[in-house]
């Protein structure tokens, strides 16, 4: 990122190569059509290289990239849903419990059933499963406290865990 600031043109290319995958799996989980998902990929990719210079710190890379294309696909889904509520929060009280853990062989079947959870709840369960970033990362990703990341976490896996069950997992 350093070297894109100073102007060297590989370095772009770089960047490109080595958070595309990412960028665009992030997306993906998010958006429901795989063609928006591209698309909101290359509006990112545009607002990343139009705000490279307010990058100062470039440890925060990976959180700015995140909250670069969370934004993009929030935008693109206020434009779908206009006058229509996302979601309705979940309550914000905490009860304990064991993180879950999944198998190889369910693999296939949790991308499926994400694909059905309600947007927050599919989101935070990618941030932090599938692109291992920690609740402070996503609180800075999808800016809201840490009490709101952990409570959708919370309520994400105890969705998915009642799909598997229902499902006969």
């Amino acid at each position: 990122m350093t070297r894109r600031q100073q102007g060297e043109p590989r370095a772009w290319e770089e960047l490109v190569r080595l958070w595309e995958k990412r960028l665009f799996f992030c997306l993906r989980r998010l958006l429901s059509d795989e063609q928006d998902a591209w698309d909101a990929l290359q509006e990112t990719w545009l607002q990343v290289l139009g705000g490279l210079h307010s990058l100062r710190e470039p440890a925060s890379l990976p959180t700015w990239l995140y909250r670069i294309a969370r934004n993009t696909a929030m935008g693109r889904l206020r434009t779908q849903y206009q006058d229509r509520a996302l979601v309705e929060e979940v309550p914000s009280r905490l009860e304990e419990e064991p993180d879950v853990e999944f198998s190889v062989t369910e693999a296939v079947q949790i991308q499926r059933l994400l694909g059905n959870l309600p947007l927050p709840h599919r989101e935070v369960l990618t941030l932090f499963f599938l692109d291992d970033l920690s609740i402070e990362e996503i609180a800075a990703v999808i800016q809201a406290p840490l009490g709101t990341v952990k409570s959708r976490l919370h309520y994400a896996k105890q969705a998915l865990r009642r799909a598997l069950e229902e499902e006969g997992s």
